[in-house]
């Protein structure tokens, strides 16, 4: 009897579970009802949008009409078309002693000179790295290389392309520029053999696009901001270069003669005043030049100097003509701009430093070249990594 009154009650149960599934279809494992679809958009919405896109797309092709100067802590706009001066800015950890204005460029560029004797790859992409390197707005660095051949050495170009595909480089010919020197130094006793001491003051006479620009020798390393020297106010000099007291000018000229000199020339490039015979050499290595404001004369004083104290290029290194021709006609760079070897002292404080490694030398008449070996290490630090797959050694 006990057996017969369970099984009833047992079947009750099973019939209340049957019915409470039947009522529930989402408990076997079916889906519910499918999302709604996201609304269409009308088409008015759609011609707008498109149309926007196309707008926006044709204003790239519009060419720019302003840009900020890379002196200026303000980042103050400025149209191209201005011709006025900015406001000066304030001296901001400014390194140089003269004061620094935000001066209006042409084209808003830092244009950057160099003249290689001697074609060496190496040399010219420890140049160029290390002063990308360094500058706070690269893409503003517009490099004018002046090699032997010119444009005509595409290979070289592309090569040196290749390492920075990013930057404004471009190979001028030397040609034009050694033309006009030696057209000006026909007759002259000790003609031009060494044309890197004079061309940073030609090479703008033959390239007048080239108004204001740094020159700098190919065998520098730079470690401080070129733009910050494109922003000096020279007044009314027309180059700016800093002194090396290593080098003074009574060890390349008699003092005695250099006086009689002065009581007897007339020209205008030599000095109203005595000349102080123990003052310091101009680095010619790194120069800032406004040629708008360069003397027409320079280049026939120069070799006016090279004739009255009997100087020849093969029998010294620096250029006692050069310095005498820019006698007091220069602004004084900060020392810290002194180009200095890489085992000096001061070297740390330094923004520029001599080239210390392998290094491409023409003969004097320029008939071939000699590898000269490295003397330290510091050009590997500035060389690019991938430059002996790209160029090869």
């Amino acid at each position: 009897m006990s057996s017969s009154s369970f099984l009833p009650s047992r079947s009750s149960a099973s019939q209340r579970r049957t019915a409470q599934t039947s009522d529930n279809p989402n408990t076997d494992g079916t889906h519910g009802p499918a999302l709604e679809q996201a609304p269409t958009p009308k088409p008015i919405f759609q011609f707008v949008a498109l149309g926007l896109i196309v707008f926006l797309g044709l204003l790239q092709f519009l060419p720019a009409t302003h840009f900020r100067h890379p002196s200026d802590p303000f980042r103050t706009w400025v149209p191209f078309n201005s011709n006025t001066s900015l406001s000066k800015t304030r001296d901001s950890g400014d390194r140089n002693s003269g004061s620094i204005s935000s001066i209006s460029q042409d084209d808003g560029m830092v244009h950057i000179v160099s003249w290689v004797q001697c074609l060496d790859l190496r040399l010219l992409a420890v140049l160029v790295n290390s002063t990308l390197s360094g500058s706070r707005y690269p893409d503003l660095l517009h490099f004018h290389l002046f090699v032997p051949k010119g444009r005509e050495d595409m290979v070289s170009f592309y090569k040196l392309k290749v390492l920075f595909p990013h930057s404004n480089l471009e190979f001028n010919g030397q040609e034009e520029v050694k033309t006009v020197i030696r057209t000006a130094s026909t007759g002259v006793k000790y003609p031009v053999q060494n044309f890197e001491e004079i061309v940073p003051f030609v090479i703008a006479s033959v390239h007048q696009s080239l108004s204001k620009f740094i020159y700098m020798s190919p065998s520098v390393i730079v470690k401080g901001r070129v733009e910050e020297l494109i922003g000096i106010d020279l007044s009314n000099y027309p180059i700016a270069a800093a002194d090396d007291c290593s080098e003074r000018l009574n060890s390349y000229v008699n003092p005695d003669v250099l006086d009689a000199i002065q009581r007897s020339a007339s020209q205008p490039w030599v000095s109203g005043k005595p000349y102080a015979v123990n003052s310091c050499m101009p680095d010619l290595g790194l120069l800032l030049i406004d040629a708008r404001k360069l003397e027409k004369y320079i280049l026939e004083a120069f070799l006016w100097w090279k004739k009255v104290i009997n100087q020849r290029d093969r029998s010294i290194g620096r250029s006692p003509a050069i310095a005498l021709a820019l006698y007091d006609r220069y602004l004084k760079l900060s020392s810290s701009w002194l180009v200095t070897g890489s085992t000096s002292s001061v070297v740390n404080k330094s923004l520029a430093i001599r080239y210390d490694g392998p290094m491409t030398v023409c003969s004097e008449f320029g008939d071939g070249a000699n590898m000269e070996p490295a003397r330290g290490d510091l050009w590997k630090q500035h060389l690019p990594p991938l430059f002996y797959q790209m160029v090869g050694r």
